[in-house]
């Protein structure tokens, strides 16, 4: 589709809660001090590059720094249930996603991060185009992005790729309860068998979500390179990848000093990319994580040339100059 949706304003339903509190005469106390809570939270400036100086990130762009702290010795290999239906898990599910409307959508992701999401119209707008299922692609610059990514793709529940080590650690079962799938790292059985329950859900229409860059780098403003799995997944399957990207927002005084937070965080949603089928086989995932790599740094507000990094993974080490 050529036209392209407007956005819905999240600064007109803000501006509406301002206008509220200003104009609030009567009435408890304690909606007082939550409305200036909010104000103080929530009322931040457009986009912002944190310029922090307190994560280690890695020499290579795809490498990890978060340390997990246990590790249960969990084996990925052909015989674990990437996808598992049991009762037991299916339960667990249930009831994540009932704290997740009542708790953490609401309340957490206010306070952890200042979300602010933008484009969700597009889920509507793209719904013919998306009702069999997507591949969605975002930079990963929190330790609880994807339940943002949650929170904006409802009612859409897509299995996320996690790093295996993270469902080994000790908080492997609440990931697994969001619907975490392990990339085993050290098994290429286990691989396969990965591949084909993932193959298989998208198949049967699903939705997956994908951390291309390949690890976390806390509050990093630029988009590393893009390894090639999750594109050789939706040219091979046929599905339009869905870029999200996650950009930055000056704190206001409350977040950076009582918070402790570096940042405020928007999502915001882009429009659907295909394969062009016009190109060679060979190519087509290359040109499609190209073009997705380009996507999300739109978003995110990066000007063509902007970003520090080329599209493609190639072993690419940190921008020396990305302060």
């Amino acid at each position: 589709k050529h036209h392209q949706p407007k956005e819905l304003s999240l600064g007109i339903a803000h501006s509406n809660m301002r206008c509220g509190y200003h104009g609030y005469k009567e009435g408890s106390g304690i909606v007082r001090f939550f409305l200036f809570l909010y104000k103080k939270c929530y009322y931040i400036s457009s986009m912002f590059h944190p310029h922090s100086k307190k994560y280690p990130y890695t020499e290579y762009t795809d490498q990890h720094y978060l340390v997990v702290k246990k590790n249960n010795g969990l084996v990925f290999d052909a015989n674990y249930p990437y996808i598992d239906n049991s009762f037991k898990l299916k339960t667990a599910k249930f009831w994540t996603r009932v704290v997740l409307y009542i708790l953490v959508w609401p309340i957490l992701c206010f306070f952890m991060m200042g979300l602010k999401i933008k484009g969700r119209n597009k889920l509507k707008y793209y719904k013919d185009e998306l009702k069999n299922g997507a591949v969605t692609i975002s930079n990963h610059i929190h330790l609880w992005d994807f339940i943002a990514n949650m929170k904006a793709l409802r009612p859409h529940k897509p299995y996320v790729l996690i790093w295996d080590m993270n469902i080994r650690g000790e908080n492997g079962g609440m990931m697994r309860a969001v619907n975490g799938i392990p990339i085993p790292s050290d098994n290429k059985e286990g691989m396969r068998a990965m591949n084909e329950a993932v193959g298989k859900h998208l198949e049967n229409g699903g939705w997956l979500q994908v951390y291309s860059e390949g690890s976390m780098w806390e509050y990093y403003p630029y988009i590393r390179p893009f390894k090639l799995g999750a594109f050789s997944l939706a040219c091979r399957y046929n599905k339009p990848v869905l870029p999200i990207g996650f950009s930055f927002r000056k704190p206001s005084w409350f977040r950076k000093h009582i918070l402790k937070q570096d940042a405020a965080i928007t999502l915001t949603i882009g429009d659907p990319l295909y394969k062009n089928d016009d190109l060679p086989e060979a190519e087509q995932r290359i040109d499609l994580a190209t073009r997705t790599h380009e996507a999300i740094c739109a978003l995110v507000g990066l000007e063509p040339g902007e970003n520090l990094y080329p599209p493609i993974f190639n072993h690419n080490k940190r921008a020396e100059n990305d302060d």
